[in-house]
């Protein structure tokens, strides 16, 4: 998984290079470009990294757990 991200990340940066670069040579469609990469970045590959990244619970020791906090407050 960590090769198909890097990989969907490097496609990423070589979009948007190419949108920057016609953006500066005034493409008609340069605007278009850009915003088909924005939305290839948000609707893609950011739920493909949050879910390789949180996939085996690592998120856990950030949820509030209300039982520990009880405990703690008994003793």
């Amino acid at each position: 998984m960590k090769t198909v991200l890097k990989i969907l990340f490097i496609i990423f940066l070589l979009w948007m290079s190419i949108g920057a670069y016609l953006l500066n040579t005034e493409h008609p469609k340069a605007q278009i470009i850009m915003g088909l990469g924005v939305m290839y970045m948000s609707f893609i590959l950011m739920p493909l990294f949050i879910y390789h990244r949180y996939k085996d619970g690592k998120y856990k020791k950030y949820v509030i757990d209300n039982n520990k906090d009880k405990k703690k407050a008994e003793n």
